[in-house]
C-alpha cells in the first residue's frame, strides 16, 4: 500500500469513517485526528454512501460500523474490496457475533475493534492495517488463533513464505517481486497451498495463517501505547 505524503516528509493514513451515528462518527473523527498521521478523508452515514465515499476518495482505511442502514457492513466491505481495492476494511463494531466475524473476513475485512475497545485500539489497528498487516482485538485474536502453533504444517518454507504474503494483502505479482520468482510460479504455490490446506478462498488463507501464526498479526496486547 503507497501511503500520502505531508510536506513536512511525514506519511499520512488517509481514513474513511462510516457509521449511521452523528456522535460516533465525531468521536472517532476526534480520537484519529488528535493523532499525527491520521487524516479523516471522508465520512458516510450508511453502507451505501460509504461504497461511494470509498470510490472517489480512495482511502487507505475504511472503518465500517458493522450494523448500518441501507447496506450491511459485510456488503458495504465486500464492494469496498473490489471497487477501492487498495482500501482496507476495519469493522468498528458493538455486536461480538462469530458467524458475522467469518462473514466479515469472507468479505475482505482484516480488522475487527470493539465499540469499547476504541480508545485503547483503535489508532493501532488502523496503523497496522495501513502497513499492510491484521489486526483484530484481543477477543478476536484468541478465537482466531485457538490452535496457534499446535500443528505440524505440511509446507514448504517457500509455501509458507507465499502463505505469509498473501495474508498480508499482496497480490501475485507483487509476491513474485518480493521473492524474486516468477508469477506462474506463485501461481503453483498458491493452488498447491490450497489443496494441502484444503482451503478454497483468499479468507481462507488469511484466516489459516493466522490461526497458525504465519502472518504477522498485530496483537495489542504485546504493543506499547502509539506515538
Amino acid at each position: 500500500m503507497i501511503l500520502s505524503i505531508c510536506p513536512g516528509g511525514r506519511t499520512v493514513i488517509r481514513i474513511l469513517i462510516a457509521d449511521d451515528h452523528d456522535v460516533v462518527r465525531a468521536g472517532l473523527r476526534n480520537v484519529l485526528e488528535a493523532h499525527h498521521g491520521c487524516k479523516v478523508v471522508a465520512e458516510a452515514a450508511d453502507g451505501r454512501e460509504a461504497i461511494h465515499k470509498a470510490v472517489e476518495t480512495a482511502p487507505d482505511v475504511a472503518i465500517l460500523d458493522y450494523s448500518m442502514p441501507v447496506v450491511n457492513g459485510i456488503e458495504a466491505t465486500r464492494q469496498i474490496r473490489v471497487r477501492s481495492p487498495k482500501t482496507e476494511v476495519l469493522i468498528f463494531s458493538m455486536y461480538d457475533n462469530e458467524v458475522a466475524i467469518e462473514q466479515l473476513l469472507q468479505a475482505g475485512a482484516r480488522g475487527f475493534v470493539f465499540k469499547a475497545d476504541a480508545q485503547a485500539e483503535l489508532i493501532r489497528a488502523v496503523e497496522s492495517l495501513a502497513r499492510g498487516k491484521p489486526f483484530f482485538t484481543s477477543k478476536i485474536s484468541q478465537r482466531l488463533a485457538p490452535r496457534r502453533g499446535a500443528d505440524r504444517l505440511d509446507l514448504t518454507m517457500r509455501e509458507r513464505s507465499v502463505l505469509r504474503l498473501v495474508a498480508e494483502g499482496l497480490t501475485n505479482k507483487e509476491i513474485a517481486r518480493s521473492l524474486g520468482i516468477s508469477l506462474k510460479t506463485v501461481e503453483t504455490h498458491r493452488m498447491a497451498i490450497k489443496r494441502k490446506l484444503g482451503v478454497g478462498t483468499s479468507a481462507g488463507l488469511v484466516r489459516y495463517a493466522i490461526r497458525h501464526g504465519i502472518a504477522s498479526l498485530e496483537d495489542p496486547s504485546s504493543s506499547g501505547p502509539s506515538g
